[in-house]
């Protein structure tokens, strides 16, 4: 038998399935309201505390294959461009310690994958998101996730690669972990070095936070919003699952930002690294 996802989502309260209902539409319609305002939704308690338990029983199980890696890196994950002005943001490196399991870890057992290929929840992430085009990362190492920040480490200021990403709150530290975020920092066709110059320097006004709970799930448009993870303290560590989708089919991740982030690359991230992106943005 298969995972019944009606066990793990709160579907009293979150009834992402019944798409013809008035409780789905005003769900939808508070969510789009929150992406337009500040390019991040929180649907609080999505998963049921009893499914909560699984998802930390299952981090702890995959958290020993998490590749772990502390190093320097800038915003866009891309190498140093000595043509640029030393204070430029992409010449800006900073210490990084964290750490992902690779979606190859997750299996048809998963309950966190079983999430992400529920049928109505691509769907109904389509619907608040207001794309006409939208599909599943079809990276094979990061379409589902686990983000594992051990006590001391935390995630320094970036963009993603893909546009939206949902992210779901399995375990917090004892201390910090907090997610912050800049909404809309750029766009397709600005970059603003300048906006990103001022957060890096904290002199940007507009840096949000947020304390997400085990069960929460957030709908967030990192692509164009710079958002980091302040460290974590205490001795428990912080499990955040991420599930990717983009506007492209087949998207897949560069071959530097995938050694990054899982230490490994597979044959698909070397056939594809040559081609185009669908925006001229830094990674």
């Amino acid at each position: 038998m298969g995972i019944n996802v009606g066990d793990v989502i709160d579907l009293d309260r979150y009834p992402i399935h019944q798409t013809d209902s008035g409780e789905h539409h005003a769900l939808v319609d508070r969510v789009r309201g929150d992406l337009a305002r500040d390019g991040c939704a929180v649907l609080s308690g999505f998963v049921r505390p009893s499914a909560v338990a699984e998802l930390v029983a299952e981090a702890d199980h995959v958290a020993p294959f998490a590749h772990r890696s502390f190093n320097r890196t800038n915003a866009y994950f891309t190498e140093d461009d000595e043509s640029l002005p030393h204070e430029h943001p992409v010449r800006r490196f900073y210490d990084r310690s964290n750490a992902f399991v690779p979606a190859d870890n997750f299996g048809p057992d998963s309950t966190l994958r079983a999430i992400y290929e529920w049928e109505p929840f691509a769907p109904f992430a389509q619907a608040v998101l207001g794309e006409e085009h939208f599909y599943r990362y079809a990276d094979p190492l990061a379409d589902v996730i686990i983000n594992v920040v051990e006590p001391g480490g935390g995630f320094p200021w970036h963009f993603d690669t893909n546009n939206y990403t949902i992210t779901l709150a399995i375990q917090n530290g004892d201390e910090g972990g907090l997610f912050e975020y800049v909404p809309n920092l750029r766009t397709p066709e600005f970059e603003n070095y300048e906006g990103v110059r001022a957060v890096l320097d904290a002199e940007h006004n507009g840096v949000r936070s947020l304390a997400l709970k085990p069960g929460d799930l957030q709908i967030f448009m990192g692509r164009y919003s710079l958002h980091r993870v302040s460290p974590v303290g205490g001795s428990q560590s912080r499990y955040v699952g991420i599930y990717s989708f983009a506007d492209v089919p087949d998207m897949i991740a560069r071959v530097e930002r995938t050694r990054q982030l899982y230490g490994r690359v597979l044959p698909v991230h070397l056939e594809r690294e040559a081609e185009a992106r669908n925006d001229a943005l830094r990674d």
